[in-house]
């Protein structure tokens, strides 16, 4: 309705100077030029106004997939953004992904393969926006160095979390590319949470783990010493593959995509700026990421570097992440969805 107002306004107006000044029965242009301006001003306003009332419910998880939002969120709070936020954080997707397909979150940090099934059950209700986080994923050891490569894990027994998802499922693909079996090879033992993973290295000797980060970090304080010796985005990249190891991303529902296009445009602008933030103001955002409870500001100064906090979106989003579900799909297509997703999965920016 703001916006009809305003339209009829600028209707008036326009009409009031092809009326005339003083009644006199003649234009000038300047006058007619004046009026348009007046008008062309009035109705940005009101889009602006239009653009100011749209809540955008964004949904997060604990951990690296939320710390490049922290910046925005604050913000948001401090009325400094264009955007209107309501954020809801949870400690798995389980708890929000359901709330995103129900029409109750608009705008959902998950893991990036986690998008693509989504979009296959939801029959295409569901987008990705950009990629927000790349490998967090690090091989660690207790003792040595005694690991230099890939090769060097024949023989070793790997602890680690994320069973039949995208952790598995990039550990088996290096495990392969680089010449080993991982069913002989190596042993692969799971483990349900990653302080468990901590602790059984801090129980025994010259022990090999599958890390993320801050798990990392975190481990790095209570493992004495532990060596970093393996970056799996690193390993990924030398490969040589157009795709990259990708963890999280941003996706959207469809119909909030499609009802709100310049409410999601300025949403994205401020969220690559904060993305750009954490990661030239580590000891600040650390700050936030404390503020917003993902966790321990002291954790996140050491983690941040390695967490590949970014922000990739349009062509190059979608020739990244393709390739990366391509690789997912065809160890497992179920990690995917039990398909590949169509190019309407990739949300482009309206030129």
């Amino acid at each position: 309705m703001k916006k009809i107002g305003a339209v009829w306004m600028a209707a008036v107006l326009l009409a009031l100077a092809l009326a005339g000044c003083g009644g006199s029965g003649e234009t000038t242009k300047e006058e007619t030029t004046a009026a348009e301006t007046t008008a062309a001003e009035t109705t940005l306003e009101a889009d602006v106004t239009e653009q100011e009332d749209v809540l955008i419910r964004l949904g997060g998880l604990k951990g690296p997939t939320s710390m490049g939002m922290v910046k925005l969120l604050d913000d948001v709070e401090n009325g400094t953004s264009k955007s209107q936020i309501q954020f809801t954080m949870a400690g798995s997707a389980d708890e929000l992904t359901p709330k995103l397909l129900q029409g109750e979150l608009d705008i959902l940090a998950v893991p990036a393969n986690l998008g693509a099934v989504l979009y296959q059950n939801s029959g295409g209700a569901v987008q990705f926006l950009a990629v927000n986080t790349l490998g967090v994923l690090y091989i660690v050891e207790k003792g040595g160095p005694t690991i230099a490569s890939f090769e060097d894990l024949k023989g070793k027994t790997i602890y680690a979390t994320g069973k039949g998802s995208t952790p598995e499922y990039a550990l088996r693909y290096l495990l392969e590319q680089n010449g080993l079996d991982p069913e002989t090879d190596v042993t692969l033992e799971w483990k349900s949470e990653p302080t468990e993973v901590v602790a059984q290295m801090a129980a025994q000797d010259s022990a090999v783990a599958m890390l993320p980060e801050p798990y990392v970090t975190v481990a790095g304080t209570q493992v004495e010493g532990l060596n970093v010796v393996l970056d799996l985005t690193e390993e990924w990249n030398r490969l040589g593959v157009e795709s990259q190891l990708i963890t999280a991303g941003l996706i959207v529902r469809r119909e909030f995509a499609e009802a709100h296009p310049e409410a999601l445009r300025i949403f994205l602008e401020e969220y690559e700026a904060s993305t750009a933030y954490i990661n030239e103001n580590v000891e600040e955002g650390a700050a936030l990421v404390e503020k917003y409870d993902i966790v321990k500001a002291a954790v996140a100064q050491k983690a941040i570097p390695g967490c590949n906090i970014t922000y990739i979106a349009g062509e190059q989003m979608k020739t990244a992440l393709s390739g990366y579900l391509q690789t997912l799909y065809d160890q497992n297509p179920q990690a995917v969805g039990g398909a590949m997703p169509g190019d309407d999965f990739y949300w482009m920016p309206q030129s």
